[in-house]
């Protein structure tokens, strides 16, 4: 009887200790993914500021001169 429960911990411990190690090596994976998507769009947020001050920027037309009316 004390054998059987010693191995039912043994195999709660083992089972434990696999299912962090796989959870771990799944969310690695994920956390590469979720990284290389922050940095695109980090360019992407710098490119539309630039874009954005590049339009705000912008040199106003000349007015048009007046036309004369005979």
């Amino acid at each position: 009887m004390m054998t059987t429960i010693a191995w039912i911990w043994v195999g709660i411990v083992i089972g434990t200790v696999f299912g962090i190690l796989v959870s771990g090596i799944l969310s690695g994976g994920k956390q590469t993914e979720l990284e290389a998507e922050n940095l695109h769009l980090k360019f992407v947020r710098d490119s539309l500021k630039e874009e954005i001050f590049r339009l705000d920027n912008q040199v106003k037309p000349k007015p048009r001169s007046k036309r004369r009316r005979k």
